[in-house]
């Protein structure tokens, strides 16, 4: 056992609380624990389900399920390799599970979400409660926040990735706390631990095909796997070396497919929201819509003088039982820094995610991309002992639980002045349903539905585009005729939707850039939207369809001309082979080795401009 443990095991006998306890708290501390926690998970999934829906997002990665169930590929329209999904392993999840046949796939990945979302409440807890000491009395503390703050409760459904990001950040951190804890009396002469570390390693790896910005969260858990393993000796480090192996050839394996197939080094999203771009000051807006609406530095401060006074006895403790052997003592202090980053590695994880989501702007669903930086700042103290200076922090912040889930809401409904939404709120409002569940009950939607019965009933290919329009439906469909042989398409900027009500053969696009790779590489609108910041202009639809606009509401006959001239410059037309040549070994290769330079072109989304500046070249 570790130093804490062996604390633990110390105070079996001890009130936890010290004083007269009941008898119960005294001698079956497990028990009490195991009630304690489990009650926890069990009012975090009532509140997961009694808040179950599919967002929009949560959609457009079941499009892209039906359209490789339809032998079409891991594409979001036919014949356009795009990468619409951030997410390659909730991808992977969702098609496993299509394979059950009888459930609707919203269904499916609703309750997929809500699954993974409760198990990664479970595991975090049970990790915690192994970090913080065997034997003692331990109560849920950071998993409370999860039980008081409404964006856990929405986000632990909405077809997203987010329950999948929960279970791998507290699996993994559970993996590293079980191997921290595996020290016999050998392994000082051994200097290996027993059994093997290489499942730790290979979920750490999983961490890009979870979300691309999780892999800092895997290299840092690779980093404590390290210090726990004590590498010294040339046979020792081989290992280490095999372990990385393990950790990255699935990641690696998966980036040359995407090079290759998508012709991208990320994700057609990463482009749409120009992640590498900063946005430092839109970000602390970010940040501080949920910090402030949520009053989260209150729990936040009073979990963080709980661990430092838990912490501080043992550490003295520690160092008063320094071993005389030098050999041991060496080994006794290396095993004490393992111990400590395996505690702080994820604080130091969470703070980068954070730092990371401020960085790229945040996003415009209120909370959504915080989220798992919070659950993983969490982990080490989504429970603690119950021990009487864990007393009064501990009760701060279960009154500052009641009051925020009571309470604590954003202060807006729907989209607040800043661009960002409460993403949930918003579309039970739209659609006058509180539990949006299925694709069905998005056709409640006030725009969408007209434009998908307008390609319907069109004799032949049409774009479906919304006109400017001041009446009380709102902006008026259009159908702009297309070449012959080209798909219909339709042009909306709520793609879960659109590609969930629209045929898996209509090309639906957006002008953001989710799905759509001219849009992708296309410039940002200066101060736009966070996460919608990219706007091109219809004419370039227009022009890749070889349509004619009826008159220029939707698009100028101007700018369609200047699109379909800008579209023949060498860079465009090497993007469109990219997406749309047929997928050959030729290609696959021109696509591997163009992603750098294809991942980092821009055009201006004007299509005058964009002509002009093809024309001087």
């Amino acid at each position: 056992m570790t130093s804490l443990d062996t604390v633990g095991a110390r105070t079996l006998t001890r009130a936890p609380l010290g004083g007269p306890l009941p008898d119960l708290l005294r001698r079956r501390p497990a028990m009490v624990t195991t009630v304690l926690l489990s009650v926890t998970v069990l009012v975090y999934a009532v509140l997961v389900v009694h808040r179950a829906w599919i967002s929009d997002d949560g959609l457009i990665f079941l499009r892209t399920v039906r359209q490789v169930l339809a032998g079409h590929g891991p594409v979001f329209n036919i014949g356009e390799r795009v990468e619409a999904n951030t997410s390659t392993l909730w991808t992977g999840v969702l098609l496993g599970l299509a394979a059950i046949p009888g459930v609707r796939p919203e269904l499916m990945s609703i309750g997929a979400g809500a699954v993974l979302s409760v198990a990664a409440l479970a595991l975090a807890l049970d990790a915690s409660r192994r970090f913080a000491a065997l034997g003692r009395v331990v109560v849920p503390a950071g998993a409370l926040v999860l039980l008081a703050l409404p964006p856990f409760w929405d986000f632990g459904t909405s077809g997203l990735e987010t329950g999948l990001s929960f279970c791998w950040l507290a699996g993994l951190w559970w993996l590293l706390v079980v191997r921290s804890q595996r020290a016999p009396q050998h392994f000082a002469a051994a200097r290996r631990r027993p059994g093997r570390a290489w499942p730790t390693a290979f979920v750490a790896g999983l961490g890009p095909l979870v979300r691309p910005d999780l892999a800092l969260v895997g290299v840092i858990a690779l980093v404590v796997l390290v210090l726990l393993e004590q590498p010294r000796s040339a046979r020792a480090w081989a290992r280490m070396v095999g372990l990385g192996a393990v950790a990255a050839t699935l990641p690696a394996a998966y980036e040359v497919f995407r090079a290759g197939y998508y012709g991208l080094l990320v994700p057609s999203t990463a482009l749409a929201k120009e992640a590498g771009v900063p946005r430092w000051e839109r970000g602390l807006v970010y940040l501080r819509d949920l910090v402030s609406a949520s009053w989260l530095g209150v729990p936040a401060l009073a979990l963080a003088v709980a661990a430092v006074l838990l912490a501080r006895p043992a550490w003295r403790r520690r160092r008063s039982e320094q071993p005389t052997d030098a050999d041991a003592r060496r080994t006794r202090s290396w095993d004490g820094i393992a111990t400590a980053a395996v505690a702080l590695a994820p604080l130091v994880a969470g703070t980068a995610m954070v730092v990371y989501v401020v960085r790229v702007g945040g996003d415009f669903m209120h909370a959504r991309m915080l989220l798992p930086a919070v659950f993983c700042l969490l982990l080490p103290v989504m429970a603690l002992p119950l021990r009487r200076v864990t007393v009064v922090p501990l009760a701060v912040v279960l009154v500052w639980a009641g009051i925020a889930g009571a309470l604590l809401r954003p202060p807006y409904d729907g989209i607040g002045a800043g661009g960002i939404a409460d993403e949930r709120g918003f579309y039970t409002q739209l659609l006058a349903d509180e539990h949006p569940l299925t694709a069905d009950d998005y056709r409640r939607h006030p725009h969408l539905p007209s434009g998908v019965a307008l390609l319907a009933h069109s004799p032949g290919p049409v774009l479906a585009v919304q006109a400017p329009g001041d009446g009380p439906a709102g902006p008026e469909w259009q159908a702009i005729g297309l070449r012959a042989g080209e798909p219909s398409g339709l042009i909306f900027l709520n793609l879960g939707v659109a590609g969930a009500l629209a045929p898996l053969d209509v090309r639906v696009s957006d002008t953001v850039g989710l799905v759509d790779p001219l849009a992708a590489h296309s410039s940002i609108v200066p101060d736009g939207r966070v996460g919608h910041d990219k706007k091109l202009p219809t004419a370039w639809f227009v022009a890749v369809g070889g349509g004619t606009p009826p008159d220029d509401r939707a698009a100028s006959p101007g700018d369609v001309e200047a699109a379909s001239r800008a579209l023949q410059c060498p860079a465009l037309r090497e993007l469109d082979a990219s997406v749309r040549a047929p997928m050959t070994a030729e290609r696959f290769w021109a696509n591997l080795t163009g992603a750098w330079d294809r991942t980092a072109m821009r055009f201006p989304r004007d299509p005058v401009l964009a002509d002009l500046r093809c024309s001087t070249r």
